[in-house]
């Protein structure tokens, strides 16, 4: 990607300076500098806060709370995770995280779960096992109730309506979900028809 957007930015600099347009791109970089500064400044103040409140979800126990009556989506989405494995607990973490829209609160809890589904992987360390792929799929499907980073965005560059972004994402992530729901478990069943 590194080399795809580099040689975009140096095509486009050659082109507009073939051109005699160095003044519109000297202007652009410019600009772009200052919009990027201020976008980083909005999106850091709706990280803190959301981040902040995802860490008195987890102290209060509302986490715990939420990842217990997880429990039954859960089982259906990984049947062969035991129940007290700590993994269940980060994954539903991450789950939570993400329907509300919190990539940067999912993190670091969809790190743990894969450790953790790394440290009871009874199969070769450098293979991945079924319950992490589906979780990793799920977790690139990312159901989303509330997708903070579109309303930042859409806020930050002067949308009527910013939060109009609701409902089609909603219903996006939802499709993307099912979708990601169904070949998770269309993909296993040779797996377990062989064991």
């Amino acid at each position: 990607m590194n080399y795809l957007w580099a040689g975009m930015l140096f095509l486009g600099i050659v082109y507009g300076s073939l051109h005699g347009q160095m003044a519109e791109i000297t202007q652009a970089a410019l600009s772009s500098a200052k919009e990027a500064i201020s976008l980083c400044i909005t999106l850091m103040g709706v990280m803190c806060f959301w981040v902040g409140m995802m860490n008195i979800a987890q102290k209060s126990g509302l986490l715990r709370s939420l990842a217990r009556k997880l429990e039954p989506v859960l089982h259906f989405l990984f049947p062969d995770l035991r129940k007290e494995t700590k993994a269940k607990e980060y994954i539903a973490t991450n789950f939570i995280a993400n329907i509300f829209g919190l990539g940067w609160a999912a993190t670091p809890a969809g790190l743990n779960a894969m450790k953790e589904l790394q440290r009871i992987n009874e199969g070769p360390s450098t293979v991945a096992s079924k319950e992490m792929c589906t979780f990793l799929v799920l977790n690139i499907s990312s159901l989303q109730l509330i997708p903070v980073n579109m309303i930042a965005y859409r806020t930050q560059y002067g949308s009527a309506n910013p939060s109009l972004i609701v409902g089609p994402a909603l219903l996006a992530t939802a499709i993307s979900t099912v979708v990601a729901i169904i070949f998770c478990k269309i993909a296993m069943i040779p797996e377990r028809r062989s064991t």
